[in-house]
């Protein structure tokens, strides 16, 4: 029977909300290739996150608690998921496409000899193969893929699937594994955010560009979004200037993400930019320029000039939330 070990992303403690929807994506591949569903919590005090497995349907969750997985090693972590792996027999190994996600299973990819599907947002099983869909060369194409290694690991880009709660009793077992001493340890450091929502994380995202002209008028990015209940993303010229945070920053070289909602301001739609947003269900854009290739991916287009159009825009939804 496939074993589907899944790969929990924590941070300071907590599970990160993107497991969520690892768990559901790994509960439906357990079910379609009659299967089961582990998930594997790393950490040193990690074992009372583990009930939060069985919210969305896996009834069976690993953890290695070690002293060495205090603080983020990423060598340290990799061969604990390698070791998981072998122990468990899994079939497959599912992570999260973040920064973590995508850096691990490299690493543990090397360590099992094993083939790793990077980024998918989906997947199919057909004749008992399963194939996964990944987009390439910046989101131009949709390639399928099978992994023909054992086990086969695979990353979901985040908002792939949607999380589907189905409440089941954990049962929580420990592993002990021989964790190598790190080679280099991550130390993270924490930017003052005022609690904004990360852009990967969130269902609407309003990102700006050098349309904006300066930083003094990035508070028409922030009052949409405010009145949305949006994060703030923007382009990578502007994170380049120190206008916004490097963590704002979407596209190739930043953070991809796949909202329901991604309003594109004063954004020209370079194809670097544009691989980081392919996934958004939907894609409104902003620009002055009718010619700018920003309206060639944008399901809804406005042309104009975003001082009028953003102010006239946040009023009316500040106005239909009202009501």
């Amino acid at each position: 029977m496939p074993n589907i070990l899944i790969v929990m992303e924590i941070s300071d403690g907590k599970l990160k909300a993107v497991n969520n929807e690892m768990f559901t994506a790994a509960q439906t591949l357990a079910n379609e290739t009659g299967g089961a569903a582990t998930a594997l919590f790393l950490g040193e005090n990690v074992a009372g996150l583990a009930e939060a497995a069985g919210r969305y349907g896996v009834s069976k969750a690993l953890v290695i608690e070690d002293a060495k997985l205090a603080k983020f090693s990423p060598d340290v972590y990799a061969n604990a998921i390698a070791d998981a792996a072998r122990q468990v027999n899994a079939s497959t190994v599912v992570m999260a496409a973040t920064f973590t996600g995508k850096d691990l299973m490299a690493r543990a990819a090397m360590l099992l000899d094993a083939g790793l599907a990077q980024d998918c947002v989906s997947f199919r099983v057909d004749g008992g193969q399963v194939y996964f869909t990944r987009p390439m060369y910046a989101g131009k194409i949709f390639a399928e893929v099978r992994v023909t290694s054992n086990p086969v690991l695979v990353t979901f880009r985040p908002k792939s699937f949607k999380p589907e709660e189905n409440a089941v009793t954990v049962s929580v077992d420990k592993l002990s594994v021989d964790l190598p001493d790190p080679l280099c340890v991550v130390e993270k450091v924490i930017s003052s955010t005022g609690g904004k929502l990360d852009v990967t994380q969130a269902d609407i995202v309003v990102s700006g560009g050098r349309g904006l002209r300066g930083p003094e008028n990035w508070h028409l990015i922030e009052d949409m979004a405010e009145a949305l209940s949006a994060a703030t993303g923007c382009s990578r010229p502007v994170s380049d200037e120190g206008w916004r945070p490097h963590g704002e920053h979407v596209g190739q070289t930043g953070k991809t993400v796949s909202p329901n909602l991604y309003i594109a301001v004063g954004i020209s739609g370079a194809i670097q930019h544009i691989a980081g947003i392919s996934s958004s269900k939907y894609i409104l854009a902003v620009n002055k320029d009718p010619e700018a290739p920003i309206f060639k991916v944008a399901d809804y287009g406005i042309v104009g000039d975003l001082f009028e159009v953003i102010p006239a825009m946040t009023e009316e939804i500040k106005k239909l939330k009202a009501n």
